[in-house]
């Protein structure tokens, strides 16, 4: 079975993923550490994000890789670990604006589908059951008020010693809502027309991963 989870920023689906991959003794996927890698690349080599030849070009030469190193998952961009540097305001902001390139995701996909073409896998993040896995076994979208996706990036960022505003991280977060929403729709519906949809605003971690290994379990007894 393939699992995809899709939503917008801030809802919940890495920790959700990965969470539901070891309940189902799944592999598990964060395709959105993929653009955050190609953001990264992109800001150190001095190439405008905006630039979509010149981003596209960078994704192409690049190795992005992910790996398990005692016990989490580790993503790795030409053989280096940058798990904890692909997590601040600046790189998610540069994966957003990466992300509009077609060229890129076109590289994207490809290296997504083969990673994910035997099934038993969670795939979270932009086009996992759109363009990614159209066919996927389980369509999962989720949801949360922006003011609380601000509230959950605040609290991820103060845990890693990061300074940052509340405030700032909505506006971001909003500003981001609308390109997001802007790229996808240019690619087709979005969430996917057979998606379940989860609103997490008021749901603790654990409710969430209930909910979609249940789904996950119902749907393979069908």
């Amino acid at each position: 079975m393939v699992i995809a989870i899709d939503g917008p920023a801030g809802a919940g689906k890495s920790t959700t993923a990965r969470l539901v991959a070891d309940q189902m003794e799944y592999l598990y996927l964060d395709t959105g550490a993929m653009y955050r890698a190609v953001g990264l690349a992109v800001l150190q080599q001095g190439v405008d994000p905006d630039d979509a030849d010149g981003v596209t070009a960078v994704c192409r030469a690049l190795d992005i890789a992910f790996e398990m190193r005692d016990g989490q998952l580790q993503t790795l961009l030409n053989g280096k670990n940058i798990s904890d540097a692909i997590r601040s305001s600046e790189i998610s902001q540069a994966a957003s604006r990466v992300a509009v390139h077609p060229g890129v995701r076109d590289v994207l996909v490809v290296l997504q589908r083969a990673m994910g073409r035997d099934g038993g896998i969670v795939l979270e993040g932009r086009d996992t059951g759109t363009a990614i896995f159209p066919d996927a076994e389980l369509k999962i979208f989720l949801v949360a008020d922006p003011a609380e996706r601000a509230r959950r990036r605040l609290r991820d960022l103060q845990k890693r010693g990061e300074s940052a505003v509340f405030e700032s991280l909505l506006d971001e977060i909003r500003i981001r809502d609308i390109r997001d929403r802007q790229t996808q729709l240019q690619r087709g519906a979005w969430p996917a027309p057979d998606a379940v949809c989860i609103d997490t605003t008021e749901l603790s971690i654990s409710e969430q991963v209930d909910r979609i290994v249940a789904l996950a379990h119902r749907q393979n007894r069908a």
